[in-house]
Parts: C-alpha cells; sequence; structure tokens
C-alpha cells in the first residue's frame, strides 16, 4: 500500500469544528457548501478536495491549510529499510 510508503495524510475538519463556537449548519452556509458534503468530510476518509472548497473552509473556521490537513511520515521510511 502506498501510504505504508509513503505516509497519509489526515483531515482534521471534525476536531476543528467541534473546537469552533459555530455549528455544522453555520459552517456549510458561510463556506458556502451543502450540509451533507460538510457532515461526510467529518465522517468519512476524503480521497480529494477542491482547493476553493478548502479555502472557504479556512476562511469560515479562521484556520490555516496546515490546521485542516495532517501529514503523517511513514512508520519506517524507505531509507531505514535499505540501511
Amino acid at each position: 500500500m502506498e501510504s505504508e510508503i509513503f505516509g497519509s495524510v489526515h483531515w482534521n475538519l471534525g476536531r476543528l469544528i467541534q473546537g469552533s463556537k459555530l455549528s455544522k449548519n453555520k459552517i456549510a452556509m458561510q463556506a458556502n457548501i451543502q450540509r451533507a458534503q460538510l457532515t461526510r468530510y467529518c465522517n468519512k476518509p476524503i480521497q480529494r478536495i477542491d482547493l476553493e472548497v478548502l479555502a472557504r473552509l479556512c476562511f469560515t473556521l479562521n484556520c490555516s491549510v496546515a490546521d485542516l490537513l495532517e501529514y503523517q511520515p511513514p512508520e519506517c521510511s524507505e531509507q531505514e529499510n535499505e540501511a
């Protein structure tokens, strides 16, 4: 699996929403996305995200892209295997 080789990216939207003072309805309205889409982003792993949606979520939640997305390096890198 590629994530074992390259690591993975984790989506922190649910955590940020819980820490905000805004409801999911308010966030969806302000970010101009459907409430169902926001719920999917919170509850299911995402494969792709539109950069405009990402920008609108950052604006609405007053956060950076780094707050929403977190890179997790692989547990054992390819270089360590070769050593």
